[in-house]
């Protein structure tokens, strides 16, 4: 067995006599769509860079799923600070909560000082409506605890004369009303 003399085999090709026949087809292929080619393996580079790059970021911005390790630190400042903030709330509405409750107390005990009076006043035979009137007008002009403070009512004149009285079918203008006649109907 010669070595390099021998004819080539099935597998071999013959690069003394042309086994690169192939490599002119190539080149006239680049030659022709070259620039082509170029500018479309740029453009997929391109889109394989934006695509990883948006995965990447998507990633980033997803949170965690629940059952994923985090760091234990952070877990436990953060539901610390929410059991901070809902007590906070707590104490908050607990706060509201008695001065509501204060205030209902303090207005019970009004009215029932006010039906003591009512009943006494009846027991002495006096008015009671009077008596509370008196009673309210006291309250009204006593320092009160709301905000509200009751505006004077601005004097206004009358929008008709005093003489005015519907029932009399005077100074109405042209719309007066007569009751229809008695009798038998004249209907069928």
């Amino acid at each position: 067995m010669e070595l390099g003399g021998g004819a080539p085999g099935p597998g071999q090709p013959d690069v003394e006599h042309g086994g690169l026949r192939a490599l002119p087809a190539v080149g006239a292929l680049l030659s022709a769509y070259g620039w082509y080619l170029l500018l479309a393996c740029v453009a997929v580079y391109l889109l394989m860079q934006k695509v990883s790059e948006s995965t990447r970021a998507r990633r980033r911005s997803r949170p965690d799923p629940p059952g994923a390790a985090a760091e234990p630190d952070a877990v436990v400042r953060r539901q610390e600070a929410l059991a901070a903030a809902r007590l906070k709330m707590q104490e908050e509405l607990n706060a509201q909560a008695e001065k509501y409750k204060e205030k209902q107390r303090e207005l019970e005990e009004e009215k029932r000082r006010q039906k003591i009076a009512m009943w006494e006043s009846m027991q002495e035979g006096k008015s009671y409506k009077g008596n509370l009137k008196l009673n309210q007008q006291e309250t009204a002009s006593s320092p009160s605890t709301s905000s509200a403070v009751p505006k004077p009512k601005p004097d206004k004149k009358p929008l008709r004369g005093g003489g005015y009285n519907p029932l009399s079918g005077e100074g109405g203008g042209t719309c007066s009303w007569r009751p229809g006649r008695r009798g038998p109907s004249a209907g069928g």
